[in-house]
């Protein structure tokens, strides 16, 4: 049987440590493709000569092409730059609208039959864009944020309770950032919901800390962003796809009339399997979370036609 293969595009440290987790799964080859010529060719070779220490037998190859990422059965965009100080929103998308815009047709001509995940940012915009450039049907174009953003909900509960993270379950819907929506009546530890362990200003303070998860790490790191928590992130979805396990994982999906929204892509629980994105999941919402949930999508929605404006001026 012949192995998986998988293209990371962008060997930045996102991409970077994200090739490393996948070739220790050792269940599919990784090809690791950046325009910056050496780059991904010696951290791949460095990552391929970790397998025999390591136990795998995964083959890193490094590109500044994409003859090497034909026929990949799943391709993750992690390319785009991070914002820098004195760099207006607009600014942002219009590099990073650029660079997920030629990425995506290029991996679109080498691998027609793929699934695609978007990690670039901002996420909810990019992930819309990818779906448009490539033509891809929705349910092999998906967004990686809500994972990211309930593994630090579970976190700083799990920190705030002295508990085991394995035992804190929840979800986050909407938007990545200031507008995500995290539902504490949802949210459990071995089965117990958090309302009834911990006060409502506790739960607000959690819920306020996940919102600005990355933004926390970008302020101590002051060179970069996280990378290790968003490339374990990127990994429970190809797990759950390439290993066909149907995972129900927060992720951005295209909704077409699920939760009342239309046309964008908006963080939900969705089933992820060998065909992609199997189903969105839809849960009963209360007014005020359903409210809030709108919310997300309109700004979201105003995200995606700035990155329309930006591409177009």
């Amino acid at each position: 049987m012949a192995r998986n293969k998988v293209t990371v595009v962008g060997a930045g440290m996102v991409g970077g440590t994200l090739a490393q987790r996948l070739a220790e799964r050792d269940y599919a080859d990784v090809v690791l493709v950046d325009i910056i010529e050496g780059m991904p060719q010696g951290k791949a070779l460095d990552i391929t000569e970790a397998g025999p220490v390591y136990g795998y037998d995964s083959i890193v190859t490094g590109s500044n092409g994409y003859e090497e990422t034909a026929g990949s059965d799943l391709v993750v965009i992690t390319s785009g730059v991070a914002r820098k100080p004195n760099m207006s929103r607009d600014d942002l998308l219009k590099i990073n609208a650029g660079i997920v815009r030629e990425v995506t047709e290029r991996v679109r001509a080498a691998s027609p039959d793929c699934i695609l995940i978007v990690v670039s940012n901002p996420l909810d915009a990019m992930v819309t864009l990818a779906h448009r450039v490539s033509g891809f049907p929705k349910h092999r174009v998906i967004g990686m944020a809500g994972i990211l953003d309930t593994a630090r909900y579970r976190t700083f509960i799990a920190m705030e309770l002295g508990v085991s993270v394995e035992d804190v379950q929840g979800f986050v819907l909407g938007g990545h950032g200031d507008t995500m929506v995290p539902l504490p009546r949802y949210t459990t530890v071995a089965g117990i919901p958090i309302t009834q362990l911990m006060p409502r200003d506790r739960i607000e303070a959690i819920v306020d800390r996940a919102r600005k998860g990355g933004g926390e790490i970008v302020n101590l790191l002051k060179t970069g962003s996280a990378y290790y928590a968003p490339s374990a992130s990127v990994v429970d979805m190809v797990d759950s796809i390439l290993l066909d396990k149907k995972r129900v994982l927060p992720c951005a999906a295209l909704l077409e009339g699920e939760y009342g929204i239309n046309g964008i892509f908006v963080g939900v629980p969705c089933i992820l399997g060998a065909a992609g994105l199997e189903k969105v999941v839809e849960i009963d919402l209360h007014d005020e979370e359903r409210a809030a949930l709108h919310r997300s999508a309109d700004a979201v929605r105003e995200l995606w036609e700035a990155t329309q404006a930006a591409q177009v001026g």
